[in-house]
């Protein structure tokens, strides 16, 4: 016989028998006060301060992603490649810490606070560890960076599964566990990814960021060992204290001494005296000055790459500026895109004729520099202050794409295309705002990158220009600060480099040497190489690849 249902309404105000057999009202548990809660249930202020520290601790982690990613593209360049690695590396050791956590058994809070300390001094210490491993070679930095994304990853893997544990202990927030640990572990990405950009990396820098960051993530050790002074047995307490208060003095010092420690890394690095270090929000710029009285030699690298030399920079310099100055019909309006360094102005300047200079250059730390640091002044003559010198500080790409003003002359000094942002000044399009913004006539001169140790790379970039239609003349110049260095000379219309002649004080070019420049011996001669597009920028892969033989 089937079983009888019960087709009666349902009476809201009587519900239904409950599952133990008593009729009527079923009183809801009883809501316990914090002293009144049950043995091993947190408190809501323990409760509080765990999910703080959720927060805090993913914001923590996600500063060390972003240290070791820039870090990585400073040293190393190809921001996409480096920053994939760090990503992909962190994620990865991030699941690895989640599984491992299924092993750990003890007592989660003293866990939880234990593996805080372990990110705080790799993580704080990581920066330092990886400049370090720099000094030596690019093989040591990759196991010294993937060592550290490995260590972290794992570790910060293993917080959310032991903060799952302990906020069990408290029953009537179970339900909402995993919700509330992931939402704040989000907001806590999110204040680290607007934090660094804009305000930890130009005010700090990447050294005294990774000790801070360590240092706060101590501060969440310290929060939690007051919070569960009573849940954690006191000798483990008293142990993870002693160790917190000693990784604190470290981590203090050395963001105190950030700076010190940068200098001493970086003249390893450079091989000669620093004599000046910024970061900017864009990029480390360091001078190092060696020699003495008049054999001083003064040198600017941006991001550990060197600019130029002042011993001879002016054969770099010449190079660029007098062949497209000496082709033009006419010289009065002339465009620098990059060369903040005033260098390029200086031997424009030197031209009768010149109206107005428009220097574009995304970083005003680098004409800052050049017109203030005496070894800069003197080196390019004070041609920054030149009333006909108008600075813009701005990406060329978006100079070049929103502007209508023509030009007589262009020159492209921009730096290697070591990563994408820079590949884009590299490629067709780019070129071909190049080409537009050209008066009738006008001439431009690029900085193409070595053709003997970028070989492939050089000749993409003439291929690039001559699909812009900018008929380049290649030619290239022996600098010993750099080696055999390359350029193209192009305009809307064939020029006719035989016609140069250069009227003005030069230390290094003559009609004779230029003709010379154009001369490629074999293992430098053409080879044929894609054009570099948005789409594909195939320019850094011949660049990484040419230049990797050389590390």
């Amino acid at each position: 016989m089937p079983p009888v249902t019960d087709t009666r309404p349902l009476d809201l105000a009587h519900p239904p028998p409950s599952g133990d057999g008593h009729q009527g009202d079923v009183p809801a548990p009883p809501v316990l006060a914090d002293g009144d809660r049950q043995p091993g249930e947190l408190s809501d202020g323990q409760v509080r301060v765990l999910l703080a520290s959720v927060l805090v601790v993913a914001a923590c982690g996600l500063l060390y992603e972003l240290i070791v990613g820039t870090l990585s593209s400073y040293l190393l360049g190809n921001s996409t490649l480096h920053f994939s690695l760090t990503i992909a590396g962190f994620m990865s050791a991030m699941g690895l810490g989640s599984l491992l956590s299924r092993r750990i058994h003890g007592d989660p809070l003293a866990w939880f606070v234990g593996v805080e300390l372990a990110v705080g001094a790799v993580g704080g210490g990581g920066a330092a560890l990886l400049y370090a491993a720099y000094t030596y070679t690019p093989p040591v930095y990759h196991a010294a960076m993937a060592a550290v994304v490995l260590a972290i990853g794992i570790l910060i893997g293993l917080e959310i599964p032991l903060v799952a544990r302990i906020l069990d202990r408290a029953g009537r927030h179970r339900r909402d566990t995993v919700a509330n640990v992931l939402a704040v572990d989000y907001v806590g990405a999110l204040v680290a990814g607007l934090a660094f950009p804009f305000l930890l990396l130009p005010t700090l820098g990447v050294l005294r960021t990774s000790f801070v960051t360590g240092a706060v993530n101590l501060a969440v050790v310290a929060a939690c060992l007051w919070a569960f002074r009573r849940e954690i047995r006191r000798r483990a307490r008293r142990g993870l204290s002693a160790t917190a208060a000693a990784l604190a003095v470290v981590l203090v010092g050395g963001a105190g001494g950030a700076a010190w420690l940068a200098s001493t890394f970086e003249a390893k690095l450079y091989r000669a005296p620093v004599v000046y270090a910024e970061q900017s929000p864009y990029q480390r710029l360091v001078v190092t000055r060696s020699g003495r009285g008049g054999d001083t030699d003064t040198r600017l690298f941006l991001n550990g790459a060197l600019q130029f030399s002042t011993r001879d920079e002016h054969r770099y310099h010449e190079m660029l500026v007098h062949p497209a100055m000496a082709l033009a019909p006419s010289r009065a309006t002339v465009l620098v895109l990059g060369g903040g360094d005033g260098m390029a102005v200086r031997e424009v300047l030197k031209w009768p004729g010149v109206r107005s200079v428009t220097l574009v250059d995304l970083d005003p730390a680098v004409t800052r520099l050049a017109q203030t640091h005496p070894a800069l002044v003197q080196a390019n003559r004070q041609s920054l202050a030149d009333p006909r010198v108008t600075l813009r500080h701005e990406d060329a790409y978006r100079f070049i794409e929103s502007g209508t003003d023509l030009f007589d002359v262009i020159l492209v000094d921009l730096p290697d295309p070591n990563h994408e942002s820079l590949s884009k000044l590299y490629s067709r399009p780019f070129y071909e705002l190049l080409r537009a913004r050209l008066a009738a006539g006008g001439t431009v001169a690029a900085q193409s990158t070595s053709p003997y140790f970028a070989r492939e790379a050089f000749w993409s970039i003439v291929a690039t220009a001559e699909a812009a239609d900018l008929h380049p003349v290649p030619y290239h110049v022996w600098v010993p600060s750099f080696g055999d260095w390359g350029f193209f000379l192009g305009s809307t219309h064939a020029v006719r480099p035989e016609r140069l002649a250069v009227p003005v004080e030069t230390r290094f070019l003559t009609p004779d040497q230029f003709r010379t420049a154009q001369l490629f011996d074999a293992d430098v001669s053409r080879v044929p190489a894609e054009v570099n597009t948005l789409d594909d920028p195939v320019l850094l892969r011949y660049y990484e690849h040419g230049w990797a033989r050389w590390q």
